[in-house]
């Protein structure tokens, strides 16, 4: 792999229709901050497709999927964690 395509889902995220993000979202510690900044990103963005419900989980799943087994347990587990925290945020929560 070369160099140009080592990145391209950072591409992704930062020249198509996903959502304009803010800085370092995915290394926070908090799922609830990761939520909410997803949250705050999707309602605000004019860079999204769908729902800003569809286009927050898209992107945490996106971003998830791409890290792959380059993720500690620990992250991915604050990163699924996250999920749960943006489903209560949009009033989307199962029991």
């Amino acid at each position: 792999m070369t160099r140009d395509t080592d990145k391209w889902s950072q591409d992704v995220t930062e020249h198509s229709d996903a959502l304009d993000l803010e800085d370092d979202v995915f290394t926070r510690d908090d799922p609830a901050e990761i939520a909410a900044s997803l949250k705050r990103s999707a309602e605000r963005s004019h860079r999204k497709k769908g729902t800003p419900f569809q286009s927050a989980m898209s992107m945490l799943t996106f971003y998830i999927n791409r890290a792959g087994d380059n993720l500690s347990k620990e992250r991915r587990d604050t990163l699924e964690a996250a999920k749960d925290e943006l489903r209560k945020a949009f009033g989307r929560e199962t029991d």
